[in-house]
């Protein structure tokens, strides 16, 4: 039991060793497997460090992977009452990579997990080598899905999230296109830690914090990190992307491919907006390829 949600079920495809930082009066989740250069592997919303079980299987035994569960998913800690913003969350990350002493390090990232680790990376431009970027952005957009949108709703977003944790079943429903990789296990395995109201709290507000107005908190940033991602164009850069996702669709690997043109490129025709969960058995050689083709400068 971690955290309220057990684990024992998953052992067979979540075999990992649980770690913790304490940030402040929070315990912030974290797996750390393998060793090598590391793989800083960043989740979205509704997911956590469950989404990259099968990538960090296919690469610690030449990778470190380190793997967060953001505060209010997975396994940390979910406070009711918290500052659930970009800046915290990138804050965070912050922590964990200087009390691991993280060098040099290929950030993966998904979902939120894009806006978050280039929020790291632009404050942290030396420490970042590589860039693997699945269906995320980290740039501002008027494009949101209308049953997101809805979820933004004062009364009806809380209810439909907190309540009747419809984002996150919606998610296990409509995010992975090969319905066969969502065995009753694996959905288990996704919804375990958003099991009551309380644990649900993060949910809502990431998606609250979604970046559609200059009132919402996290749009300043991801403005900011908008500005200074050209800095990056000459990282080595690998992009996979599921291209039935009904949220990060074509336009916004468009706007990836024009901020970093020479970058590798998979288009997933199969999968969708949970493409590690749709293709990580390509993934993974991909993944290996293009970090034996771009070694560490």
């Amino acid at each position: 039991m971690v955290n309220g949600v057990s684990l024992e079920k998953f052992k067979d495809i979540y075999p990992f060793q649980s770690k913790w930082a304490q940030i402040g009066l929070y315990r912030y989740h974290y797996l750390d497997e393998g060793s090598g250069e590391t793989l800083l592997m960043l989740h979205g919303n509704p997911t956590w460090s469950f989404y990259y079980r099968d990538l960090i299987a296919g690469l610690r035994g030449g990778y470190r992977c380190v793997v967060p569960d953001h505060i209010g998913c997975g396994l940390s800690d979910k406070p009711q009452e918290y500052d659930y913003t970009l800046a915290r969350h990138i804050e965070n990350l912050e922590f964990l990579c200087e009390r691991l002493a993280l060098r040099d390090v290929t950030l993966v990232m998904h979902d939120w997990g894009g806006a978050i680790g280039m929020g790291y990376a632009v404050r942290h431009p030396l420490n970042v080598k590589r860039l693997v970027v699945f269906n995320t952005a980290a740039f501002l957009s008027e494009r949101i899905p209308l049953s997101i949108n809805l979820c933004r709703l004062p009364v009806l977003g809380a209810a439909a999230i907190r309540l009747f944790n419809a984002f996150a079943r919606m998610a296990v429903l409509r995010a992975c296109k090969r319905r066969e990789r969502m065995t009753p296990k694996v959905r288990a395995g996704y919804l375990a830690p958003y099991n009551s109201y309380a644990n649900r709290v993060g949910n809502l507000r990431f998606v609250q914090d979604i970046p559609m107005n200059p009132k919402v908190p996290s749009y300043s940033v991801v403005e900011s990190i908008e500005s200074q991602l050209q800095q990056f164009r000459d990282r080595p850069t690998l992009m996979v992307w599921g291209k039935k996702d009904f949220c990060f669709n074509d336009y916004f690997l468009e706007r990836w491919k024009a901020l970093f043109p020479t970058a590798e490129v998979h288009e997933v025709p199969d999968a969708g907006h949970y493409v590690v969960e749709d293709a990580h058995e390509r993934i993974v050689p991909w993944m290996k390829s293009f970090l034996s083709r771009n070694p560490m400068q």
